[in-house]
């Protein structure tokens, strides 16, 4: 493991597979590298042409953590990350961390390109949006020592996964890694801002972003992701581009090709 240290202190855990043009790979929400082997799979696949960043978002994994949370320090965190490999980077997002990596690009970091996979914002009635005190709820249970509750929440609210499937994944060992990030979810929730209510998406929020985007979604992911998906493209003016056989999960060696292919065009 590598590390760069952010603007406020705090260390963000990484690793760094091949040489060549600097990509980045943006979790989303819960995920970290001790529970996401895809972009370190990913960095091996693409190490003859790339140099990719696997890294762990601040407050998961070997990442530490610096009070109080804004999203310009995650933000600083991938400008860490970027001077480190010495040139503008392409940002690839998964989910909640397309937002992120869109974000960044509006706030000026050098970036080269955006890839992002299933941004899963709500702009239609095809599943309930987030309840509008979302962030609060969460907040509040990690205050209270319920992290149980706050994964719960984002479970059951964010991922729409039903309460019953929820009381079985807590007998698995999925759920205590789970509970140890639970207070990142508000992070996220925040990034994601009023993207999941079911109204429009802000027309201005990524106005600034100038670089080329390419947006993805699998042929088999759930209404709402293709919904998401193809609500960011039209909002960013950018091509939309589904992976066939793909959900909101994927295997590493799928988006090798487009990967490359999208670095060939930027």
């Amino acid at each position: 493991m590598s590390t760069v240290t952010s603007a406020d202190g705090t260390t963000i855990g990484f690793d760094a597979y091949g040489a060549g043009r600097p990509l980045i790979l943006i979790d989303g929400a819960t995920a970290h590298r001790a529970v996401n082997p895809i972009n370190g799979e990913l960095g091996q696949l693409l190490s003859d042409g790339f140099r990719t960043y696997a890294y762990d978002r601040r407050g998961r994994g070997e990442s530490t953590d610096t009070a109080p949370y804004a999203i310009q320090r995650e933000i600083e965190d991938l400008g860490a990350l970027i001077e480190d490999a010495g040139q503008p980077a392409i940002l690839f997002g998964w989910s909640s961390g397309c937002l992120l990596a869109l974000d960044a690009a509006a706030a000026g970091l050098p970036v080269a390109g955006l890839v992002l996979f299933e941004p899963p914002v709500v702009v239609d009635d095809v599943r309930p949006p987030l309840p509008p005190d979302y962030v609060e709820q969460l907040d509040a249970f990690v205050a209270a020592g319920r992290r149980d509750q706050a994964a719960e929440l984002f479970m059951t609210a964010a991922a729409g996964m039903p309460a019953e499937a929820v009381a079985g994944m807590k007998q698995s060992p999925y759920w205590a890694p789970l509970e140890e990030i639970a207070h990142t979810i508000a992070y996220d929730g925040r990034i994601m801002g009023t993207t999941m209510s079911g109204n429009p998406l802000p027309a201005d929020r990524w106005a600034d972003v100038k670089v080329p985007v390419l947006v993805l979604y699998g042929d088999k992911t759930w209404p709402a992701l293709s919904a998401g998906a193809s609500a960011v493209a039209a909002n960013l003016d950018a091509p939309l581009k589904a992976v066939p056989g793909e959900n909101h999960s994927t295997e590493a060696a799928t988006l090798v090709p487009v990967l490359r292919e999208f670095a060939d065009l930027t």
